[in-house]
């Protein structure tokens, strides 16, 4: 596996080895061993999928307490996938990081506990996945505003996105309850 550094230190992007022939494709996505040697978690409590159509953006999202790390892939499409750092006390508080994640690239993104989520579907549908370190915590999530100016996210957008009711009222950064 290849570990390729973000803007964000702690935010890394994983390269999987991929092998191909004229059959398709193998590859593997989670390794214990391999994990625990690059020092990323090794334990995941919870496994998500989820399907959006074009121009769907998800997120910021975010758990202040029962807080997630994420490991992500697209297995279908193509995402425009962002973090955004939430640790008051970390050099690059209110920083974000942004990266495609595709079904051709087979990148994945590991999103550590203190970051505020989301993507943004740029194909015609997306089936993203993600594995999570710690249980959903529906009373804990938050959600920063997507376009907030002073986090300033260059989403890719072409038009207005789709979003749902929450996403469309997220809290400013300088509202949100943030991580330590």
């Amino acid at each position: 596996m290849n570990v390729v550094p973000t803007d964000l230190p702690d935010v890394l992007l994983l390269e999987p080895k991929v092998f191909g022939d004229e059959r398709g494709f193998f590859l593997e996505s989670y390794n214990r061993r391999l994990f625990a040697e690059l020092g990323l978690p090794t334990e995941f409590v919870q496994d998500n999928h989820s399907r959006s159509a074009r121009g769907v953006l998800r997120g910021l999202h975010y758990q202040l307490r029962q807080p997630q790390g994420k490991l992500v892939r697209v297995v279908r499409g193509a995402v425009y996938d962002v973090a955004v750092d939430l640790r008051r006390a970390s050099p690059t508080f209110g920083r974000w990081a942004g990266f495609e994640l595709t079904e051709a690239n087979k990148r994945m993104a590991w999103i550590p506990p203190g970051f505020a989520h989301g993507f943004l579907v740029l194909s015609d549908s997306a089936d993203f996945l993600y594995k999570t370190t710690d249980f959903y915590a529906p009373d804990h999530e938050r959600c920063l505003l997507w376009n907030d100016p002073a986090v300033g996210v260059a989403w890719p957008l072409h038009g207005e996105p789709t979003l749902s009711a929450k996403d469309r009222v997220g809290t400013p950064l300088a509202e949100a309850e943030v991580y330590p």
